[in-house]
């Protein structure tokens, strides 16, 4: 009788658990800061768009993720960046000539890995 008991806890205890690893995985827990998020807001760029590139990132796996990658490539003057943690990538909008190395290098200091860089 202790064992079954024993083991219908566990199964409890297994299934809360897989619940919670599928809402990490589709991104909608609060993995990386816990607790509400609140959206990252646009940065406006006040010059002309000169160029768009796209980054693909690897390793966000929720919204306060792509909030971190948000500030940190929009810290960086003269660019723009708007993130989709569906797609895993960062759209970013030039409005001066800022070397590619300088905004994967802020991502990669997060411990995110950039994966690729393409002209949109």
């Amino acid at each position: 009788m202790t064992n079954a008991i024993i083991v219908v806890i566990l199964i409890v205890v297994m299934i809360l658990a897989g619940k919670g690893a599928v809402k990490h995985l589709k991104g909608e827990g609060g993995c990386c800061g816990g607790g509400s998020v609140v959206k990252e807001p646009d940065k406006k760029l006040t010059g002309t768009v000169i160029k768009t590139k796209v980054f693909k990132i690897d390793g966000m796996h929720c919204e306060n993720c792509t909030n971190r990658v948000k500030r940190a490539i929009n810290r960086i003057d003269g660019v723009s960046a708007k993130l989709s943690l569906r797609k895993k990538e960062a759209v970013v909008e030039y409005e001066r000539e800022v070397d590619d190395s300088e905004i994967t290098g802020a991502i990669e200091a997060l411990d995110y890995k950039v994966l690729s860089v393409t002209d949109k």
